[in-house]
């Protein structure tokens, strides 16, 4: 083969290489193309489904707490007595009230936190304090019950620096789920160090515990766990999922330890100071 013969040759191959690497760059375009417009279109549907939930959790805000107004009005005997029989049903209205009003607040706080607007304001604080509030709030249902709450005083513990607010919600939760599933014994909440810089908050329980393969997907949105007690007790399945992303914005996580039939500890880590930007 002549040398012209062998370059034109080398020549078509080049522009053949040239046309199909073009054609491989279009495609790449394209394709690059049509993710932009899928995550635009992703991007869209959860903004609208942020703004739903924000929208829907406020105006039902509204009728729920007329609901439990007018509710508090019959309980006292304002407009006359009432039997036991009527006292008992307004009692139902109020508490199944209560549970959607807390519905509502989750789903609200979800639609703020995938929207990026919730806020975070760190202050100092005594645990001593967000221990009293918190032992405050649970005494009527734990004198109503045959379980022992129980907060561990802890006094070489330093002050903290973090959402106090954001902190006691997460601990609630956790105080909250352990006594709905712990009919007898103890719910016992506590505080030690972690590391050089951390401290842990844990609530453990004496209740029916949960299975290992549950474990994994507890702190997920609208997980619940499956259990005839379960099935009597309503809720978004969002509790656990707040706790975590909640913690997360104070620079820190949440775990779980649980044995079946034994109890459960929920925990959640958190700086004892909370970093300037983490709070932007």
């Amino acid at each position: 083969m002549s040398d012209a013969a062998m370059i034109a040759r080398l020549q078509a191959e080049n522009d053949a290489l040239r046309a199909e690497l073009d054609e491989t760059n279009q495609g790449v375009l394209a394709l690059y193309a049509e993710l932009d417009t899928q995550a635009e279109h992703l991007r869209q549907a959860s903004d609208l489904k942020s703004r739903f939930l924000s929208y829907m959790s406020h105006e039902f805000r509204t009728p729920l707490g007329s609901i439990l107004s007018i509710t508090g009005l019959l309980t006292d005997e304002l407009d006359g007595p009432l039997s036991a029989e009527q006292h008992r049903q307004v009692t139902f209205i109020s508490t199944a009230t209560r549970e959607l009003s807390d519905m509502v607040d989750d789903l609200l706080d979800l639609a703020k936190i995938e929207a990026g607007r919730i806020t975070i304001s760190p202050a100092w604080f005594d645990m001593f304090d967000l221990f009293a509030a918190l032992r405050g709030m649970f005494r009527p249902i734990v004198d109503a019950s045959a379980v022992d709450l129980i907060f561990e005083e802890h006094a070489n513990l330093p002050r903290l620096y973090t959402d106090d607010k954001k902190l006691a919600q997460i601990l609630r939760n956790f105080i909250s789920n352990a006594l709905k599933f712990t009919s007898q014994g103890e719910v016992r909440i506590s505080a030690c160090l972690e590391g050089d810089d951390g401290i842990r908050f844990a609530v453990s329980d004496t209740g029916i515990g949960i299975a290992p393969e549950l474990l994994g997907t507890l702190f997920e949105d609208f997980a619940q766990v499956d259990s005839p007690l379960q099935k009597r007790l309503r809720g978004t399945g969002l509790g656990l999922s707040l706790c975590k992303r909640f913690a997360e914005l104070l620079g820190g996580h949440v775990g779980v330890e649980s044995e079946p039939g034994v109890g459960s500890c929920f925990f959640v880590v958190i700086p004892l100071a909370l970093a300037p930007e983490s709070a932007e």
